[in-house]
C-alpha cells in the first residue's frame, strides 16, 4: 500500500513538472505493456544514483575550496532532487563500493554556502534534467526494444495461434472429410442394401410373372386343346351329320326306285288276276314321309340318328312291301310255270305217241367245216395276279388273328381303353390329312411315323403308344389301314384333289412300314376287286347279297346300295390307288425303289384292258384312273403307252359300247372325249390337285 501511495506522488510530482506537460506519442497507449513504464513510479537506475553522487562531489569540490570545510551552511536540496529517491535495492557501482565516501560528500553538499545555491542549482538542474532525458531515453529505448519484444511475442502468439488455427481448421476439415465420408458411405450403404432389396423384389417379382406365365401358358394350352378338341367334336358331329344326311339322300333315292319298281308291276302282263294297286299305295306314302322328313331335318341342320332309323325303318318296310310283292308274284308264276309244264308234258306225250308211230329213219349228218372260234377277251384274271391277291388277302386275315386278344375285350376295361387309344390315334390323324399346307401334311405324317415306331404321341391329351400292348403294333397296322381305304372311298369320291395328299402320306408310310401297305391292298381289294383287278364268279351256294358284296356293293339289310353311290366309292379308291404308285413323300430315302410304283400301275391297265368290259364300270374307272395317273405312265412307257391308248380307242371303247346301254353312256362319253383329246394334243394333263414342290415350302 505504502508502494502505490509513493507512486502517486510521484505521478503527481511529474504531472506538475514540464515533464508532464511533454507530448507523448499516440501508439503508445495502444499497447497496455508499453503505458506500463509511464504508469509506474519514476524511479531511478543505479546508474542515475551514481551520476547524481558524480556531480554532487564535483560541486562541492568547486564550491568548497580545498581544506575547508563548512557544514554547517550547506542547505539540503532542492525538492525534485531530494524527491527522487533511488529504490530500494538499486544502487550503482560506485555507492556500492564507497559508501563512506558517499556520505561525505552529501554532508559538503548540505554545507556549499546558500549563496551559491541559485546558481549552484541551475547547473545541477540542468544536468539532472540532462539524466532525466538520458534516463527517459534509455526508458523510452528499454520500452520500444520491449515493445518490439512484446510485438515480437504477439506475431510469434498470432503465428502460432495461426498456426494453431489452421491445424485446427485442418483437423476440422479432415473430421468434416471423415463425416462426409462416413455419410457417404453410410448412404451407399443404405443405396446397396435398398438396391439389394429392390433386385431381391425384382426377382421375386419376376419369379412371379414366370410362374404366372406359366399358369397362363397352361391354361391357353389347355384351352387351345379344348378348342381343338372341340373343333374336332364339332367336324366330327358335321361328318357324321353329313354322313346321316348322305344316308338319308340314298335311303330317299333307293326308295324312289323301289317305288318305281312297283310300278311296272302294277298291271301284270302274264298275271292279269294280280292286284297290285296296295302295294303301290303304300309305296307312296312311304316315299312321302320320308321326303317331309327330310325337308324337315334339312331346315333345322343335320338329321339325328333318329331321323335315319326312321328312314330306315320306312326303306325296310318298303323291302318288305318289294318282297311281299315279289313272292306275290313268284307265287303266281309258279302258279303258271306248273300248269305251264302240265301243259307241256301232255303235249311231249302226245308227240311222243305221233313219233312212235313213224317208221325211224337215220338221223343227219352234220356239216363240219372249219370251225370258227368267236374272237373275245378274257373273263378270268391271270393266275398269278390272283395268287398275289390270296397272299394279300391271307396276310390280313393273320393280322387279324394276330390282335385277336385286343380285338375281342369286352370284359377286360383296361385292354378296352388301349384299344380305344390306339384305334383313336391311328384314325384321327388320317383325318387331318389335307392339301392346306406341306407343314401340316408332315406333322400328321410324324404322328402316324411315331406311333408306328413305338414312340408315344398325344391323343387327346393322353399319351398312347403300341407298346402299351403285345398286340398294339397289329392292330394299329389294321385300323389304319382300313382308314386309309375308307378316306379313299369317303372323301377321294367327293373331293378328287384329296387323292394325292392321302396318297403321299401313305407311300411314305408304306416305305418305312410295308406291313401297311400290304394290309392296304388287301383291304383294297376286298372293297373294290376292280383295283386288282378281277371280277368275282358267283359259286354255288353263294348267295345273291354275298355275290353283291364280293363285287363290292354294300349291302344292308338285304338291301343293295344303289349304283351310283357303288361308283362314287369305286372311282374314289381307283383314284386314290393311281395316286399312291406314282407318289413319293419328299422326305424318305430316295435311293430305293418305290413300294409300289408305276409297274402295278402298267400291269393293272394290261390286265384291265385283257378282261370283258363291264357296262358303266369299265368306263369309269379307265377313266379314273388315266386322269390321275396318265401322264406318269406316259413319261415312263413313251411309245407303248400310246399305243395302249390307241387299242382303247380303236377297240376297247366300241366293246364298251356293246355293253352299255343307252342310259349309261355318261362314263364312256367322257372317257371317249379324255383319249380323243390326249391323242389329237399328244399329250396327257397334269392331273388337278397335284402337289407341287411349293407346297412343300408352305
Amino acid at each position: 500500500m505504502e508502494s502505490w501511495e509513493l507512486r502517486f506522488d510521484t505521478l503527481e510530482a511529474l504531472r506538475l513538472s514540464s515533464k508532464g506537460r511533454l507530448s507523448y506519442c499516440s501508439r503508445w497507449q495502444e499497447d497496455e505493456a508499453a503505458l506500463e513504464g509511464c504508469v509506474a513510479p519514476v524511479e531511478l537506475s543505479p546508474y542515475c544514483g551514481w551520476v547524481l553522487d558524480s556531480l554532487g562531489g564535483q560541486l562541492a569540490q568547486e564550491i568548497t575550496p580545498p581544506g575547508t570545510s563548512t557544514p554547517k551552511q550547506s542547505t539540503p536540496l532542492p525538492k525534485r532532487a531530494s524527491a527522487e529517491k533511488i529504490p530500494p535495492g538499486s544502487s550503482s557501482p560506485r555507492s556500492s563500493t564507497e559508501p563512506s565516501e558517499t556520505k561525505e560528500n552529501d554532508h559538503s553538499l548540505l554545507e556549499i554556502n546558500q549563496e551559491d545555491v541559485p546558481a549552484l542549482l541551475s547547473s545541477k538542474v540542468a544536468k539532472v534534467e540532462g539524466c532525466i532525458r538520458m534516463y527517459e531515453e534509455m526508458h523510452r529505448l528499454k520500452a520500444k526494444e520491449r515493445l518490439r519484444q512484446r510485438q515480437e511475442e504477439q506475431e510469434q502468439m498470432v503465428r502460432a495461434a495461426y498456426a494453431q488455427a489452421s491445424e485446427q481448421l485442418k483437423r476440422f476439415d479432415e473430421l468434416r472429410e471423415l463425416k462426409r465420408h462416413q455419410e457417404f458411405q453410410e448412404l451407399q450403404e443404405v443405396m446397396e442394401k435398398s438396391s439389394k432389396e429392390a433386385q431381391g423384389q425384382q426377382e421375386k417379382l419376376k419369379e412371379e410373372h414366370r410362374h404366372r406365365a406359366k399358369i397362363l401358358n397352361l391354361k391357353l394350352r389347355e384351352a387351345e386343346q379344348q378348342r381343338q378338341r372341340q373343333e374336332e367334336l364339332e367336324r366330327l358331329r358335321k361328318e357324321e351329320g353329313q354322313e346321316r344326311l348322305r344316308r338319308l339322300y340314298s335311303i330317299q333315292e333307293e326308295l324312289l326306285q323301289l317305288n318305281q319298281q312297283i310300278d311296272p308291276n302294277y298291271r301284270h302282263k302274264d298275271l292279269p288276276r294280280i292286284d297290285l294297286s296296295a302295294y303301290s299305295n303304300r309305296g307312296n306314302q312311304i316315299c312321302g314321309l320320308v321326303s317331309g322328313l327330310i325337308r324337315t331335318t334339312s331346315e333345322r341342320g343335320f338329321p339325328t340318328p333318329a331321323d335315319v332309323a326312321s328312314t330306315e325303318r320306312a326303306l325296310q318296310e318298303m323291302r318288305g312291301l318289294i318282297s311281299s310283292m315279289q313272292q306275290e308274284i313268284t307265287a303266281a308264276l309258279e302258279e303258271k310255270k306248273r300248269k305251264d309244264e302240265e301243259e307241256k308234258k301232255q303235249k311231249q306225250k302226245e308227240l311222243e305217241k305221233k313219233e312212235q308211230m313213224k317208221s325211224q329213219t337215220p338221223a343227219p349228218v352234220l356239216q363240219s367245216g372249219g370251225k370258227q372260234q368267236k374272237e373275245g377277251l378274257q373273263f378270268k384274271t391271270e393266275e398269278s395276279i390272283m395268287q398275289w391277291y390270296q397272299q394279300l388277302q391271307d396276310g390280313a386275315e393273320q393280322c387279324v388273328a394276330a390282335f385277336s386278344e385286343i380285338g375281342n375285350c369286352k370284359g377286360n376295361t383296361e385292354v378296352k381303353k388301349i384299344k380305344t387309344n390306339l384305334q383313336k390315334a391311328a384314325t384321327i390323324p388320317v383325318s387331318q390329312i389335307s392339301s392346306i399346307s406341306g407343314s401340316k401334311l408332315r406333322e400328321v405324317f410324324d404322328k402316324i411315323n411315331n406311333l408306328l415306331s413305338g414312340k408315344p404321341v398325344q391323343t387327346e391329351g393322353q399319351a398312347v403308344s403300341v407298346t402299351q400292348h403285345p398286340q398294339g403294333l397289329e392292330f394299329v397296322c389294321y385300323k389304319l389301314a382300313e382308314k386309309f381305304v375308307r378316306h379313299g372311298e369317303g372323301e377321294v369320291s367327293f373331293h378328287h384333289d384329296s387323292a394325292f395328299p392321302i396318297a403321299v402320306v401313305l407311300s411314305g408310310i408304306w416305305e418305312l412300314h410295308p406291313r401297311v401297305g400290304d394290309i392296304f391292298l388287301a383291304h383294297l381289294h376286298k372293297k373294290c376287286p376292280y383295283s386288282v383287278p378281277f371280277y368275282p364268279a358267283r359259286k354255288e351256294g353263294t348267295s345273291m347279297e354275298e355275290y353283291q358284296r364280293m363285287l363290292g356293293y354294300e349291302v344292308h339289310d338285304s338291301k343293295v346300295e344303289e349304283q351310283d353311290h357303288f361308283l362314287k366309292r369305286m372311282s374314289g379308291m381307283i383314284r386314290l390307288y393311281a395316286a399312291i404308285i406314282q407318289l413319293r413323300w419328299p422326305y424318305g430315302n430316295k435311293q430305293g425303289a418305290h413300294p409300289h410304283g408305276l409297274s402295278y400301275g402298267w400291269r393293272w391297265l394290261a390286265q384291265m384292258l385283257n378282261l370283258e368290259p363291264l357296262a358303266d364300270v369299265t368306263a369309269m374307272l379307265l377313266l379314273d384312273f388315266l386322269e390321275v395317273c396318265g401322264n406318269a405312265l406316259m413319261k415312263q412307257y413313251g411309245i407303248q403307252f400310246w399305243k395302249t391308248m390307241f387299242f382303247i380307242q380303236k377297240s376297247y371303247i366300241p366293246r364298251i359300247e356293246a355293253v352299255t346301254s343307252s342310259g349309261q353312256m355318261g362314263c364312256l362319253s367322257r372317257l371317249k372325249n379324255f383319249v380323243q383329246k390326249c391323242l389329237q394334243a399328244e399329250e396327257i394333263p397334269l392331273p388337278k390337285g397335284i402337289l407341287t414342290p411349293s407346297f412343300w415350302r408352305t
